[in-house]
């Protein structure tokens, strides 16, 4: 994959977070029955609407989806799409999401198929009632599609949009956490920058090297700020054998003594000045320039940074660091489709389309012309698919590698879903660069937040 196309890509995903990510409910997700949709008749005519944050980005993103809607529309000359980026004027369209489906669907005429991110999983399921896709195609059909013909679904993506044993949304894009690093700054400290640390004890210690003897910057963690959201943070409280929330999704657990340990980890790299007090696009405009030795960032963003480094610096990436005799656990960031279709012959058109969207040749053409990594993960390995493209972007190794150990980004549970994570993470952002106690900032937030659960404080 060139430069070009990468940074294309990249560029656009440098709306940096609100994307999103998650799993878990105490809800039940839609309610009644849905009736299974028959198939169109060939001279069926059928038109539905698309809404996605991707046409809302610049560049790669909105040409290529595009594109992709053509090559559909082609395949299927009795469907039209009408795609559109969700209402809203922010200036990251992902944070549109919710608010403009909500708007629509109270008029009564919402989007057909809605990309929405994991985080918004538990609150997209069980107040807003995506439909069951099992229900209106039939599991067997949603099984179908995940198998592919040639080139399956990764076994821990394939069920990031499931809901108490039935799939609601396909996982569509999704990224996950890696170890970017200045070869140049590495060299320069008298580290061996094809050896990039594995464990957080080694960032630290190459993070001091690099300060003291480059005077750059020596690390960022892009997982500590509200801006940031949680999906990042929640990997490090689980690489560190904690959660956010318990297992059955009554209580939070974000205050809880490994989450506290990992903030007050960061917080000291903070103190000893090796990690420096940025807003999340200073740090990674800063590691563009090469002025940051390491980097803790999503896959997508790798893009901006090749071209960054130009001919001036070599980026080097690894997986997601572990705490010391604990396994790594990447989250995931990245979004799903969504049924939200009302009449039976749409419905039917909407799943035609997710499985197009889906499908191997899609994979191929976003994967090459965005960046994002490919979920019919077989298809680097395929000369018909992806082989030279990966064997052109070795960064894409350790983000494939991580897949065996994801766990999904969890999302947390009921109306006030939004405010729960970023009342967590403002508390982490507190404790981490504004002078705030770890213990006493994570424990604030947790209480006031556990009076926003589903049934009021616990």
């Amino acid at each position: 994959m060139t430069r070009s196309l990468l940074a294309a890509g990249a560029a656009a995903a440098l709306m940096l977070t609100g994307s999103a990510c998650g799993l878990g409910s105490t809800g039940t997700g839609s309610e009644g029955s849905v009736s299974r949709v028959p198939e169109l008749a060939p001279d069926q005519e059928v038109s539905i609407v698309f809404e996605s944050y991707n046409f809302g980005q610049a560049g790669a993103w909105t040409d290529t989806f595009n594109e992709l809607i053509a090559a559909f529309e082609k395949e299927h000359p009795n469907i039209t799409v009408t795609a559109q980026k969700p209402q809203g004027n922010s200036a990251n369209p992902a944070t549109d999401t919710i608010s403009s489906l909500q708007s629509q669907l109270t008029a009564g005429s919402p989007p057909d198929v809605v990309q929405l991110g994991f985080s918004d999983l538990d609150f997209t399921i069980n107040e807003l009632k995506a439909l069951p896709l099992d229900d209106l195609v039939g599991r067997d059909a949603v099984q179908a599609n995940f198998d592919g013909a040639r080139h399956p679904y990764a076994p821990s993506a394939r069920t990031l949009g499931d809901w108490e044993g039935k799939t609601y949304g396909v996982p569509f894009v999704f990224s996950t956490p890696m170890l970017y690093v200045n070869k140049k700054l590495f060299t320069e400290a008298g580290l061996d920058p094809e050896q990039p640390p594995t464990t957080w004890a080694e960032v630290r210690d190459a993070a001091q090297a690099i300060d003291r003897r480059t005077g750059k910057d020596g690390v960022y963690v892009d997982c500590l700020t509200k801006t940031a959201k949680d999906w990042c943070f929640q990997a490090l409280v689980r690489s560190h054998g904690g959660t956010v929330i318990s297992d059955d999704r009554t209580r939070l657990t974000f205050a809880e003594k490994p989450s506290i340990d990992v903030v007050r980890f960061m917080r000291d790299m903070v103190r000893e000045g090796i990690m420096p007090n940025r807003t999340q696009t200073q740090a990674v405009e800063s590691f563009a320039r090469g002025d940051l030795g390491m980097i803790l960032e999503s896959s997508a963003i790798q893009g901006m940074f090749l071209q960054g480094a130009g001919d001036a610096w070599e980026l080097g990436a690894a997986a997601m660091p572990s705490f010391e005799g604990k396994q790594a656990v990447p989250t995931n960031s990245g979004a799903a489709l969504f049924v939200f279709a009302q009449d039976p012959a749409k419905q039917r058109a909407a799943w035609e389309l997710i499985k197009f969207l889906t499908s191997e040749r899609a994979y191929t053409t976003i994967a090459t012309k965005i960046g994002y990594l490919p979920l019919r993960t077989g298809l680097v390995e395929d000369p018909g698919g992806l082989e030279s493209w990966a064997a052109d972007n070795p960064y894409l190794a350790p983000n494939l590698a991580q897949l065996e150990h994801l766990e999904p980004w969890v999302s947390m549970p009921g109306p006030s879903y939004l405010q729960i994570r970023d009342g967590m993470m403002q508390a982490v952002e507190n404790a981490v660069f504004q002078g705030a106690g770890p213990a006493e900032a994570l424990r604030s937030a947790q209480q006031e937040a556990s009076a926003l659960l589903p049934g009021g404080e616990r």
